[in-house]
């Protein structure tokens, strides 16, 4: 892919570096990873060159080991000066080099990262690789097959998924590792809320130097030892150690357990960290997330409080109209007759008299009163009655009060700004004018 070209070229200058330090072991393998990643006739020529110097080297140091005694001592000390690093990484790659690596062809056919041997795969085994590894190296929600909202656990779901489908034993389709290790790189920084963060923030690395992440613990988060040792945790896993810890294998084991019982077994939380150096572990301290648990209901309750509270006195205030009947409202009436109110009656305060309509006010509780009463007035037809007084006189206030400030502006007119040539006998006439509605306060004893 396009996109990991300058990983590509970092990589082959890489091998270059260990090619011209001896190292012929890890010049290879720097230079099939260059290939893997982006395939270049200078990564091809640069293979095969360190073919041909890698089996010289083995050639010399098998010649050189064969004299016994202390003879053979020296040739192997020579063999080391020469190659200071090449035995060591020997010792140490003999057992993976072994089974992947064969016997390079001579015609320098080696883009393929060494001979290696053929593994059975499927259709659907190249699908899912051809699907990773069409994604770019950081776009870790489409190499998961997630949404951007997704939850811890669709990511881990997603990964156990596309983990036993492109895991080396289960899946030789022609790049499966590459995306076997995609597909780890993602779910390590997605399953970390600090990473994710960052990731969702910037789009890029967050563990890389330019994705702002600095190489140190969270208040969350430290380095912890493996195995139960005091001593601070500093080496790298691979992605098939981080696998084997996922699913609760690999012999790995964290202060006496195995990593099922980290975040996927309720024990402490393990994570591993795949940055410019290679896999790191981090682990969650222990007595941080219980006490985060205690805390949540607790805030959620006195969150809650005000609401249920406002609950509380909405249901006291219903409480009368929930268990007791509705009011019935009064009987319409009119201070005028009409064929509608058709029936006059009086009150019994101030002798108003009023209309009401001779069915409605015949089926109200008032008249059922008065029925069990003999024609008396009781609470209910008492209380009506004040209702229309109180009616009745607010209007003829209104009225009164109106017609005083009629005749007012009618004096006002005829005396003038200085009363100079006023009228002053109809300016008495006007003033000794009768209002109808203060008359009748007056009558009702309202009005002095």
């Amino acid at each position: 892919m396009e996109s990991n070209k300058d990983e590509a070229l970092k990589c082959l200058a890489i091998a270059q570096k260990h090619r011209n330090a001896g190292n012929y072991a890890s010049a290879k393998r720097f230079c099939q990873k260059s290939l893997t990643l982006f395939s270049t006739s200078e990564a091809v020529q640069l293979l095969e060159v360190i073919e041909v110097e890698y089996r010289e080297s083995d050639s010399a140091a098998s010649t050189s080991s064969q004299p016994p005694g202390s003879s053979s001592a020296e040739a192997h000390s020579s063999a080391a000066e020469a190659h200071p690093s090449a035995a060591g990484a020997r010792q140490r790659h003999h057992g993976d080099t072994s089974k992947a690596e064969g016997k390079a062809k001579a015609n320098g056919d080696a883009a393929s990262g060494g001979a290696q041997k053929k593994r059975d795969y499927t259709p659907e085994n190249v699908a899912v690789v051809e699907r990773v590894r069409k994604c770019k190296v950081t776009e870790y929600y489409e190499i998961l097959a997630v949404k951007r909202d997704c939850d811890e656990a669709e990511v881990k779901k997603a990964y156990r998924k596309l983990a036993l489908a492109l895991h080396p034993d289960k899946n030789g389709a022609p790049g499966a590792d590459e995306a076997f290790k995609l597909v780890s790189k993602a779910f390590q920084v997605l399953s970390d809320p600090q990473k994710r963060a960052i990731y969702d923030q910037h789009g890029s690395d967050p563990e890389s130097r330019f994705g702002g992440m600095p190489d140190r613990g969270s208040p969350s988060f430290s380095r912890a030892s493996y195995g139960g040792g005091g001593g601070v945790f500093e080496d790298e896993i691979s992605p098939e150690q981080l696998f084997n810890m996922f699913f609760g294998g690999g012999g790995m084991g964290m202060n006496g357990g195995g990593f099922g019982g980290g975040p996927f077994g309720g024990g402490p939380m393990f994570t591993a960290t795949f940055g410019p150096g290679g896999f790191r572990t981090t682990r969650m301290r222990t007595n941080a997330r219980p006490e985060r648990r205690a805390e949540e209901p607790r805030s959620t309750w006195v969150q809650l409080l005000p609401l249920l509270l406002l609950i509380a006195f909405s249901l006291l205030n219903a409480l009368p109209n929930l268990f007791g009947s509705t009011p019935t409202p009064d009987p319409r009436f009119s201070f005028q007759p009409s064929a509608r109110y058709n029936v006059e009656r009086t009150t019994g305060g101030l002798h108003v008299k009023y209309h009401v309509n001779a069915a409605e006010f015949s089926g109200h509780p008032v008249a059922a009163e008065l029925a069990r009463n003999d024609n008396q007035p009781g609470p209910q037809l008492r209380k009506f009655e004040t209702n229309v007084e109180r009616a009745y006189t607010q209007d003829l206030y209104a009225q009164c009060q109106r017609a005083i400030d009629r005749k007012q502006r009618r004096k006002d007119q005829e005396v003038g700004l200085f009363g100079i040539g006023t009228d002053w006998e109809r300016v008495r006439k006007i003033d000794e004018e009768p209002i109808e509605s203060c008359d009748k306060l007056k009558s009702l004893g309202l009005l002095n």
